[in-house]
């Protein structure tokens, strides 16, 4: 958005660990091999940006939920580039419930049922820091918080995706927790 009327654009900047959070989760698994999280994250961000001037947001909510949405587009575009497929909207539609799911299960760890508007902003600071918050956990830990909270799994299926005992699981969403913890205390 142009910096009409008085008001800046928005820092899309600070959205950057919440959309490399999202696009780690919803990344095809066959494609991780030739992109990264971050990658997408950025080139969503500097789509984002180049397409500003065309969308006004009444608020955070509303830009958050515009930038998933260039997430998903990135996402997909990503897809037909390096899988070699053609448009399939059965995919689109269900990458964008999948990325709206997990913004979901994301807003929950935080959220109240009814928020005021400064509640609501204070919310997206919050998302913004468990985002970065997990971006700085070690890879396992982060891996494993991510799919037990975010994507709702079990221990046992936690364990099967990353090759590991149960108790190990555990282990690394005890530790993971702490330190996200951690992170957004000091935040």
């Amino acid at each position: 958005m142009p910096a009409e009327a008085g008001r800046p654009a928005p820092d899309l900047g600070r959205y950057r660990a919440y959309l490399r959070l999202l696009a780690g989760l919803e990344l095809d698994p066959r494609l991780r091999a030739k992109l990264d999280p971050s990658d997408v994250a950025q080139e969503a961000l500097l789509k984002a940006q180049k397409a500003l001037g065309t969308f006004e947001p009444r608020g955070e909510a509303e830009l958050a939920a515009w930038l998933r949405k260039v997430l998903v587009n990135t996402l997909i575009d990503a897809a037909r580039r390096y899988a070699g497929a053609g448009r399939d909207v059965g995919l689109e539609r269900s990458l964008e419930a999948s990325v709206e799911g997990s913004a979901s299960r994301l807003e929950g760890w935080l959220a109240a049922e009814h928020s005021s508007p400064p509640e609501k902003a204070e919310r997206q600071e919050q998302l913004e820091r468990l985002a970065e918050g997990l971006a700085a956990l070690p890879e396992d830990q982060r891996r494993a918080v991510e799919l037990k909270h975010l994507r709702g799994w079990s221990l046992e299926e936690i364990g099967r995706d990353m090759g590991r005992s149960v108790t190990a699981v555990a282990g690394l969403l005890r530790r993971g927790l702490d330190g996200l913890r951690g992170r957004m205390a000091g935040g």
